[in-house]
């Protein structure tokens, strides 16, 4: 049995973790409590802890200390996500314990996790039962009981890894969300996933990461590693293989597919054909497909987190921080053309593109604010899984760095009006704060699974209309939704209305939601904006 671990076992330990949340990051996701497609728990701690592994990779002979600096400050930078700046959080109370140690036992290590456990709970403004910090606070305490027994650090990681079990499989009996949809909490499954595949790694069973293209990789990886796009014009990569059932023409296909996005290639023969493709439509694109059999994998992936790392790439190479040029400067997160156009005319130096389902990291957030020629940079998350994220950008910049808690597009725009340029940055925080508060916000997108919430039953592909982050009802028919959120608002007597439509929706079917609105609230100022954004087909606000 293990009695002390080094820097070389520290460093194999985590990069058993990386390998082991990459492999299992789709199971992850997969138990995602609400029917709005937000399921990116897996994927966000995934390239959060994947980014410490090209840099402990590199490090030569590292002592304890330096491998569990690397660690932290990697994460810290490439969180993305709550669950992803928890994971760091965790990471980064592990490698304060451990600042100034050659090597550690089990006693060591114990109270290396319960630091990391203090680390994140004090990070957090109202820590939830239920959730990663209820898993990783009784892992912890385990590990110093047992600690006691057996000065080894296997066996506390083991009796660590017992009782975080336990608590994980308690998580469904202490969140209300998860109870009603019968899972365990996805952070807390992430965790005991990092704490076994360490554990694995103490014991000489390495986890390997699957390479791309492997035969061990999961189905949702398949991709086709020789093609390459530089300037992506279209959101959504979209690649499946369809079974030959019939005998139309792959080639008719190919000329479909080209009328409706770029990076094509198709391959068949006599029993499959096999697709990538970039488009705005991926939903039209395998409809077509299926005409020529059925479907044997699918993988649809939003490319535009992807295209705000190629546009701070350049300055994440030089690591430039802009001189102070003004006093004040803006950093918004949204997603579609429309969108960053209107923060852009509200005064924003930087726009990030992120948000539901694409969470951009405490890196991508540090990157723009750098980039920002000012001396006080405000930050707009829009999102509130995006708050942590960009809270930890403070401290990490020699900028001044205030996140206001925007929780939509909506809140951000109406914060963003609020600033007054001649004020302090305190008098302009209050204000923006105060203004976001008045903000009601409605959003409408679609149930990716069959669901029951808040005694509402969800079936899969239903229009759901959420008021604020409450569900506010589902139907078959979107305009009824839109109807039943114009009535609220006429009944809270809002007189200023904008809705942004998405990149779903075409201008007429747009102006059909405007006129629903005007004849239920003839008295209010109704704007109607192409936003542009993803996931969601109307955001609106009211105020």
């Amino acid at each position: 049995m293990r009695q002390t671990i080094d820097g070389a076992a520290f460093r194999r330990m985590i990069i058993s973790a990386a390998a082991a949340i990459e492999i299992n990051k789709q199971k992850i996701n997969e138990l995602n409590v609400f029917p709005v497609p937000d399921g990116d728990t897996g994927t966000n701690m995934s390239m959060t802890i994947n980014n410490a592994v090209a840099d402990l990779k590199r490090a030569d002979s590292p002592t304890l200390t330096k491998a569990a600096d690397i660690t932290a400050s990697a994460l810290l930078r490439g969180a993305r996500g709550n669950s992803g700046v928890i994971l760091s959080l965790l990471f980064r109370g592990i490698s304060k314990s451990l600042k100034g140690v050659e090597e550690t036992t089990g006693v060591g290590f114990a109270e290396a996790l319960q630091v990391g456990v203090d680390s994140a709970y004090k990070a957090v403004m109202k820590p939830a039962e239920g959730t990663i910090l209820t898993v990783a606070r009784l892992a912890a305490a385990a590990a110093e009981e047992a600690a006691k027994e057996q000065d080894y650090v296997e066996y506390v990681l083991d009796r660590a890894i017992v009782r975080g079990k336990v608590a994980l499989e308690d998580t469904v009996n202490q969140n209300p969300v998860l109870k009603k949809a019968g899972v365990v909490d996805a952070g807390g499954v992430g965790w005991i996933t990092v704490l076994s595949a360490m554990l694995s790694a103490l014991r000489g069973e390495d986890v390997i990461a699957p390479e791309a293209g492997s035969e061990t990789a999961p189905k949702e990886q398949a991709s086709f590693s020789d093609f390459e796009t530089e300037d992506i014009t279209f959101a959504y990569c979209t690649e499946f293989i369809v079974s030959r059932d019939n005998e139309l023409d792959p080639e008719a296909l190919r000329e479909y597919l080209n009328g409706m996005g770029d990076s094509l290639v198709l391959v068949d023969d006599d029993e499959i054909i096999k697709v990538h493709v970039h488009t705005n439509h991926p939903g039209e694109v395998i409809e077509k497909a299926l005409t020529y059999g059925g479907l044997i994998t699918v993988k649809i992936e939003n490319m535009r987190l992807q295209h705000t790392e190629k546009v701070l790439s350049e300055a994440e190479k030089n690591n430039q921080v802009a001189k102070p040029e003004k006093p004040y400067g803006m950093v918004a997160v949204c997603a579609g053309e429309g969108l960053t156009s209107v923060f852009k005319d509200l005064g924003a130096d930087g726009v990030i593109s992120g948000g539901q389902t694409m969470n951009p990291s405490t890196q991508d957030i540090l990157l723009a604010i750098n980039k920002t020629p000012a001396e006080t940079v405000f930050v707009f998350p829009n999102n509130k899984n995006i708050i942590m994220a960009a809270e930890q950008t403070i401290g990490l910049t020699e900028k001044n760095v205030v996140v206001i808690h925007t929780k939509s597009v909506p809140q951000g725009i109406s914060a963003m009006l609020a600033f007054d340029p001649d004020q302090d940055a305190e008098t302009n925080t209050n204000a923006m704060e105060e203004a976001r508060h008045g903000v009601s916000t409605m959003q409408i997108t679609y149930a990716a699974r069959n669901s029951d919430y808040d005694g509402y039953a969800i079936h899969e592909g239903d229009y759901i209309a959420l008021y604020g982050s409450a569900l506010f009802g589902t139907s078959r028919d979107i305009n009824n939704l839109l109807k039943g959120l114009a009535e609220k608002i006429a009944s809270e007597e809002k007189d200023v209305i904008t809705i942004f439509y998405g990149e779903d929706i075409d201008e007429k079917t747009a102006e059909k939601a405007l006129r629903i609105f005007e004849k239920v609230c003839p008295d209010a100022e109704i704007s109607l904006i192409n936003g542009g954004q993803p996931v969601y087909y109307y955001m609106i606000s009211a105020e």
